[in-house]
């Protein structure tokens, strides 16, 4: 159906708009203009547009799609390739959509709103036009420096993925009090092995009992304010209150797990609508009958496939599944997404031209991002290195909390402690919470492997000590507990490393093996701390180990080995694996 039949044309769908050339027999795109508007609270940028992320000062982005010189209003982009098998003649393909090869081209992020949401998106056939067109449907805005400045190919990569619960906007105003500025409703924090044969998402509930730090925050104008922070407050605090942007929910979420962010994206209530309906509904499963007043949620007991509104009920709901609070409804949210993913993932929506232009249309419209990836260009990149790992080794986790214990009427909640530490250790040190593939295995037995064997006394242990990144004081602290609690007196404090490490490293020749074995037993360090290499020289012209302590070294006598194992009372399922709500 063209436009006039259509109405407006922002209500055209994107896989009707493939129109065939009769002077060159081949399908070709298009399109209209489109807009939207930010799901982020705060501060915009100059004039309410903001920058695309090229160095300006940050805010939205939203503008009419490019045109090329010369071109008319309406001027068409090139045509895809030609559809396997077709027929030579025009005729022959009157009145059908052009069936895409296996995706070769751009490959495009797509997230979901209110929680997790990412799948690659293959876009190869598209024209120049059509990629400017979802260029322009993408909004970002700075990081405020809160970020690493963005993902490197070489190492892991950590994304801030957050849901507003903001009432403003098109398509949010019937939830709620229409004129909250909106909080970090439902934040995530998706981390991708360095490796890329894993993936990890930690769930972090929205009232948490956390502190926000002071957040330097882009203003209108393209000058800076820095927001105060706030002591024991609510983490979904870190949001929308007092204008914070998601650079603030970046900061935060730093201080509170040690993961330093790479990306942050942004969705409100109308992402859930539009990405459900664009890939053709999510299926979830029901282990009891629902009827949710406050989420108007109202389905019964078994499996159903949920889009829009349905869909935006669904992950809204709590009063109704497992004890009524925030924490089940992020279980019942972990299993949304999982199952979105196994959807986006399926060849049902990959082989369909028709749901993966929708889902272009929709994802770069549905969210914020930040500066560093912009584009659909960036997005492709990134979208890239977030393909390669199996949907079985995704592996969602809450972020292990207890009832708050300073009040009679239970309504937030704080770090179970253990516990808590020893889950952000493990995603601070690449540590898959699944089974991954066999060259992993392969390497952390090798790891272990350094530990085993016999172990020198602590008087024949000779070590050079070095402060690689540790608070200052550190080596000197080090040595005088090695030499007078632990006996290890043929070590020396060597000063500062010259560059600084993230990890505590113990280099040794392999004839010093036993020495390093028994020093790890005594300061805990793990398998993957031990650097077989060479000896070094101490001060006494003595070969010596060389023991340098990184960022990650909080003080003698604290053990620096990573849990090896999730703790038992954290709770966890991984992406592949079909589950009901209860």
């Amino acid at each position: 159906m063209d436009a006039q039949g259509r109405g407006r044309a922002d209500d055209i769908d994107p896989a009707d708009q493939w129109v065939l050339n009769p002077n060159t027999g081949e399908y070709e795109l298009r399109l209209a203009p489109s807009a939207a508007q930010s799901s982020v609270p705060g501060p915009r940028g100059p004039g309410g547009r903001g920058t695309t992320g090229k160095g300006g000062p940050a805010g939205t982005r939203r503008t009419a799609p490019a045109r090329r010189s010369g071109a008319a209003p309406d001027a068409e982009a090139p045509s895809p390739r030609r559809r396997t098998g077709a027929p030579a003649d025009a005729a022959g393909r009157r009145g059908r959509r052009p069936v895409q090869k296996k995706a070769k081209g751009k490959k495009v992020l797509i997230w979901t709103g209110g929680t997790l949401a990412f799948v690659l998106v293959a876009a190869s056939g598209a024209a120049y036009l059509y990629y400017e067109h979802l260029n322009n449907n993408i909004t970002s805005v700075s990081d405020d420096g809160a970020g690493t400045g963005g993902f490197s190919k070489d190492r892991a990569i950590n994304i801030l993925l957050v849901g507003t619960d903001k009432r403003t906007g098109k398509g949010n105003e019937g939830y709620g009090d229409k004129n909250s500025s909106g909080h970090a409703d439902t934040t995530l924090v998706l981390h991708v092995s360095k490796d890329r044969s894993n993936a990890t998402v930690l769930s972090i509930p929205r009232d948490l009992i956390t502190d926000i730090p002071d957040c330097p925050t882009t203003q209108e104008d393209g000058s800076e304010k820095v927001i105060p922070g706030k002591q024991r407050t609510r983490f979904n605090n870190s949001l929308g209150q007092e204008e914070r942007t998601p650079s603030c929910t970046m900061r935060t979420v730093t201080e509170l797990t040690g993961l330093k962010m790479d990306h942050f994206m942004v969705a409100d209530f109308n992402a859930v609508k539009t990405l459900t309906s664009a890939v053709g509904g999510v299926d979830v499963c029901l282990a009891k009958d629902i009827k949710d007043p406050d989420s108007k949620l109202d389905l019964p007991k078994g499996e159903h496939t949920i889009e829009g509104e349905e869909a935006l009920a669904f992950v809204r709901t709590r009063h109704s599944v497992g004890f009524g609070g925030d924490l089940s409804r992020i279980e019942l949210q972990q299993q949304f997404l999982g199952s979105m993913l196994r959807k986006l993932k399926s060849n049902d929506t990959l082989t369909s031209p028709g749901k993966m232009i929708k889902l272009a249309e929709a994802g770069t419209k549905a969210l914020t991002v930040d500066s560093q990836i912009s584009t659909i260009k960036k997005l492709a990149d990134l979208g890239a290195e977030l393909g390669k790992f199996d949907t079985k080794n995704l592996t969602f986790a809450t972020v292990p909390v207890d009832d708050n214990p300073a009040e009679k009427v239970k309504a937030t909640v704080v770090l179970r402690e253990p516990q808590a530490q020893q889950l952000f250790a493990m995603v601070r040190d690449d540590v898959s919470l699944t089974e991954v593939k066999q060259e992993k295995k392969k390497e952390k037995a090798a790891e272990a492997a350094r530990l085993k064997g016999t172990k020198a006394p602590a008087s024949e242990v000779r070590v050079r000590i070095l402060n690689g990144g540790a608070v200052a004081g550190s080596a000197q602290e080090t040595l005088s507990w090695l030499q007078v609690q632990e006996g290890v007196t043929k070590s020396e404090n060597a000063g500062n490393a010259e560059q600084p490490l993230a990890k505590t490293t113990l280099e040794y020749a392999p004839d010093q093996a036993d020495q390093a074995r028994r020093l790890a037993d005594i300061m805990g360090l793990s398998g993957a701390a031990l650097k077989p290499g060479e000896s070094v020289t101490n001060s006494q012209g003595v070969p010596a180990m060389t023991l340098t302590l990184g960022k990650d070294f909080e003080g003698a006598g604290v053990p620096l080995t990573t849990p090896a194992k999730v703790p038992d009372d954290v709770q966890k399922a991984t992406a592949d694996k079909v589950e009901c709500a209860k």
